[in-house]
């Protein structure tokens, strides 16, 4: 089992910068992923950032490419969203999750390649 923290939240004017932090407790496999998901007002909860727990693969979506950078420190168990030039619509929660391990069957843009999730951070970009 693996629990995740998430912090960093708040609110930033647009062009702004924030960085998120999520906090894992438990073991990771080497095969999971840990990524970064939002859900925006009356949205579906969607893809937003995901990198390899053991390196050597990140993926963003692209509304987030060249803007958002995923990374993670496994001495600390955690993992980071630095989030600059943010705008208006990045405004949503932002959810931290895990993967217990990946098969390979589901792209890990998917949201159910992910099996442990934290409670969520708010993110507001004021215009």
């Amino acid at each position: 089992q693996v629990q995740l923290v998430e912090s960093g939240g708040g609110l930033v004017q647009a062009g702004g910068s924030l960085r998120l932090s999520c906090a894992a407790a438990g073991r990771l496999d080497s095969t999971a992923y840990v990524a970064w998901s939002r859900q925006a007002p009356g949205k579906e909860r969607e893809f937003v950032a995901a990198t390899r727990w053991s390196g050597g693969r990140t993926d963003y979506a692209d509304s987030v490419k060249g803007r958002f950078t995923i990374s993670r420190d496994n001495a600390k168990n955690a993992v980071y969203l630095q989030m600059n030039s943010l705008k208006a619509e990045d405004t949503a929660v932002y959810y931290c999750a895990a993967s217990a391990f990946w098969s390979g069957v589901y792209s890990i843009r998917s949201l159910r390649v992910y099996d442990y999730w934290g409670q969520g951070t708010q993110v507001t970009v004021s215009a």
